[in-house]
């Protein structure tokens, strides 16, 4: 024998119910079947009536609507004929008591306890009697009959007792194999008066009938299929769990999972009779197992669980500390106050105790501990009760995370990475949940964070802002779009772009953006600022974040220390920031190191080239950087690669801009300030003090050729082509080639254009190809070199992309 559990969205609607009919008629063996009120009833219910109290005349308009449902659903559902009529009948006389109780309301002006009891009992006395007549040869028992419960602390308590005979007794001559039970309510055991089992007693209705006839299985019907991992409204990639033990899923109903009702879960688990939950509108789906083993399924944590509302109040002062009895008569206040607490958080120097609790009970907590306490507060041993509100309480639950190192220390980190401060913290002995409090306007980004890292999550989720669609910007996001695919099925990670912005356009989804038709987007996008867009990321609060900067924009590397400020990672092929002022670029690793993200610049130096990595990994083994040379300008090494005696100096420029080696404006590499950036970059990096003004420039341009307009240089551009033909064919007798080399030694840096013979390493460097010579005190006599393309968007955006991923591989 089983009982099954129906809950409100299963019997809400013509859809559902014809579901749930054919679900149960399709049982060979006897069940017992509890039914709820149909979906939002209940609500309605108590709304009329305090309607009617508060004298308000349109209660009559929610009670047709109360009317008008029930009988809709009878005429979809059930064929014209007697069946139909005979509960006509019976329901409309239902009604009719109901409609007088109300107009009882009305003219008092009061409801009772008992008013209201009776009140919303209607609602399940009403489905129960529309599926009767739906289900063929089922037949329905009144649940007040042998539910019974007594007052304590104007409270229904279920007599478990009384209950369990009277079950027994009525159940004894029952030769019904559909047998159909009204859940949620009662009667109280001395009076006989309408009572319940409070909201969400359906479930535990069919959990004690369950335990006490020794079913082979509780079945609860819902509109879900089972316990998911996470709130899917707020994890998009939340899954269902398989199975569950009677402490996990008692922990998870306990914070916000709102599958099964908390009591429902005790008589079962004492009586050892598993609980399975299915999803009426998918039956054929696994649903969730809860029973008294506990698997891994290959994860410590099972799910993820949280209450929004949550306040919290903190008793305090240092003449708490050892003085017996504080706690006691903490929660006696509270308790004389009927306020349930659900979180408690306590100092070992005993002198605080935090409480977790609703916020609707906050302001009374705080009158009952004030009370509790006054001589205390007057004589200045503890201060006055506050509470602090707008906060969320989260769990994370597993058994499996008992005797398991780590994980409070891989929860803090994760959460820590992301900018998410702890507020409370409380963890039991059994070690199968953790319970914190954030704040609420980060409990979206804390559950996510948590999902992704503790691996509940099919994938690794980095969200990505990306800033730049020129040449770069748009190569990297055809990169990341084309390997996608290939990073979740071979890597698990998913790389989820959830803004793009250029000069003008910006786009946001935290969902995720078409990474095929991003332009059209943007283009048809309202004009968005650099201000705007900076809002507009730290609005979003999203977890994992990476900004990633694909301009030349100096207001937009000035983003990147209130970014890193809220836990924003960022990847720069910008070189302003790590080119700056010492200081600046000292604050921004500092902020990094401190927030425990990432600022990532690899692409500022050589392109896709790892050279910052490089010298990042020497320093860190101990090495010492002793002298930097290098090639680090691919326009300029294409320039002279390409000069010859067909080729003037002018043309080799032109070629450059043409090909997309040199800015639009060929001057900022022709003055070597690009190659100075570089340089400052790399000594910085390579533990050097220095700034660009502390560099020496050789240039082998005028100067006047700097001044005026772009067209001025290109026209007196040609002027210089005899004297470097010259000097050309002076180098090629000599079998010399020409380099722009940028040298750090001693302290010291300059840049300027050198004659090398062939046998120096940077002789056969060819097309735009970059150069770096690192001579440490390990690698001294024979210096480690570093040699590849430097230059072109492709190479710039896989370095970029290649910065995202070390990220994502922290």
């Amino acid at each position: 024998m089983k009982v099954m559990k129906f809950g409100g969205t299963s019997v809400g609607s013509a859809n559902s119910i014809l579901n749930l009919k054919k679900i149960v008629e399709n049982e060979k063996d006897s069940v017992i079947v509890v039914v709820s009120a149909l979906g939002g009833i209940t609500d309605k219910l108590i709304k009329t009536s305090q309607m009617a109290v508060s004298g308000d005349s349109a209660y009559n308009t929610e009670f047709q609507e109360i009317v008008s449902r029930h009988h809709n659903l009878i005429y979809d559902i059930i064929p014209e004929g007697k069946v139909r009529d005979t509960l006509m009948q019976e329901v409309s006389r239902l009604l009719n008591e109901l409609h007088n109780i109300y107009q009882g309301l009305a003219l008092i002006n009061n409801l009772t306890p008992k008013s209201e009891a009776t009140i919303v009992s209607y609602g399940e006395r009403l489905s129960s009697r529309i599926v009767e007549a739906l289900i063929k040869d089922a037949a329905r028992i009144d649940a007040r009959t042998f539910i019974k419960t007594e007052t304590k602390h104007n409270k229904y308590i279920l007599d478990s007792e009384l209950t369990d005979k009277l079950i027994h007794k009525t159940f004894a001559d029952n030769s019904a194999r559909i047998t159909i039970v009204p859940g949620f309510i009662a009667s109280d055991k001395d009076s006989g008066e309408i009572t319940n089992l409070g909201r969400g007693g359906s479930d535990y209705t069919a959990a004690i009938l369950a335990a006490a006839l020794k079913a082979d299985i509780l079945e609860i019907w819902t509109d879900v299929d089972g316990f998911m991992t996470a709130d899917p409204k707020v994890i998009n990639n939340a899954y269902t769990i398989k199975h569950l033990s009677y402490v996990e899923a008692t922990e998870l109903c306990n914070f916000g999972a709102k599958v099964v009702y908390p009591p429902t879960i005790y008589p079962v688990f004492k009586a050892n009779i598993p609980i399975a939950i299915k999803n009426t509108f998918n039956p054929e789906g696994e649903g969730t197992i809860i029973s008294s083993e506990s698997t891994s399924e290959g994860r410590l944590i099972k799910g993820i669980s949280s209450i929004n509302d949550t306040s919290l109040l903190t008793v305090q002062g240092l003449g708490m500390v050892g003085v017996v009895g504080v706690n006691h008569r903490i929660f006696r206040a509270l308790a004389d106050a009927d306020i349930s607490v659900f979180l408690v958080a306590q100092a070992s120097s005993e002198n605080s105790t935090s409480l977790g609790l609703r916020h609707v009970d906050t302001s009374k907590a705080c009158e009952a501990l004030n009370a509790e306490f006054a001589k205390e507060i007057s004589m200045g041993l503890m201060e006055e009760v506050t509470a602090v509100s707008d906060l969320s309480t989260v769990a994370i639950v597993g058994e499996n995370m008992r005797m398991n190192a780590g994980i409070i220390g891989k929860l803090f980190h994760t959460l820590g990475r992301n900018g998410i401060s702890v507020t409370a913290c409380a963890q039991g002995g059994q070690e199968t949940n953790i319970s914190f409090v954030v704040k609420s306007k980060l409990l979206r980004k804390t559950l996510n964070v948590i999902h992704d890292s503790f691996f509940l999550s099919e994938y690794k989720v980095l969200n990505l802002f990306i800033c730049g669609t020129g040449t770069v910007g748009g190569s990297l996001i055809e990169q990341i779009s084309s390997q996608r695919q290939q990073l979740m099925s071979e890597h698990g990670l998913k790389l989820n772009v959830v803004g793009i912005a250029n000069s003008r356009h910006a786009i946001f989804d935290r969902e995720g953006l078409d990474l095929i038709n991003y332009r059209t987007a943007l283009n048809e996008s309202p004009d968005c600022d650099i201000e705007r867009m900076h809002k507009e990321i730290l609005k979003m609060n999203i977890f994992n974040p990476v900004f990633v900067d694909c301009t030349a924009n100096a207001d937009v590397a000035a983003l990147y220390a209130d970014l890193l400020e809220h836990n924003i990672s960022v990847v720069a092929a910008n070189k302003i920031a790590a080119s700056s002022d010492y200081a600046t670029y000292n604050r921004l690793k500092h902020i990094a190191r401190r927030r425990n993200i990432k600022f990532l610049f690899e692409t500022n130096v050589g392109a896709g080239l790892p050279i910052i990595n490089t010298i990042n990994d020497l320093i860190n083994s101990g090495d010492k950087i002793l002298k930097i040379e290098a090639v680090l300008s691919g326009t300029l090494n294409f320039i002279f690669n390409m000069l010859s005696e067909e080729v003037s100096m002018s043309r080799t420029v032109r070629l450059a801009q043409e090909k997309g080696y040199s800015e639009p404006d060929p001057r900022i590499d022709l003055s070597g300030k690009d190659v100075i950036r570089k340089l400052v970059i790399l000594a910085r990096e390579a533990g050097y003090t220095i700034e660009q003004s502390d560099v020496e420039a050789n240039l082998f341009i005028p100067d006047e050729l700097f001044d005026g307009t772009l067209e001025n240089f290109w026209e007196k551009l040609p002027e210089l082509d005899a004297d470097f033909e010259n000097k050309r064919k002076q180098l090629e007798a000599e079998n010399k080639h020409w380099r722009f080399i940028a040298k750090f030694q001693d302290n010291k840096g300059s840049v300027s254009l050198c004659k090398v013979d062939r046998h120096h390493p940077f002789y056969n460097l060819e097309g735009s190809n970059n150069i770096v010579l690192l001579t440490t005190e390990r690698y001294k006599e024979y210096p480690m070199l570093i040699k590849g393309y430097g230059a072109g968007a492709s190479v710039t955006a896989a370095g970029v992309f290649a910065d995202i991923m070390r990220i994502a591989n922290i």
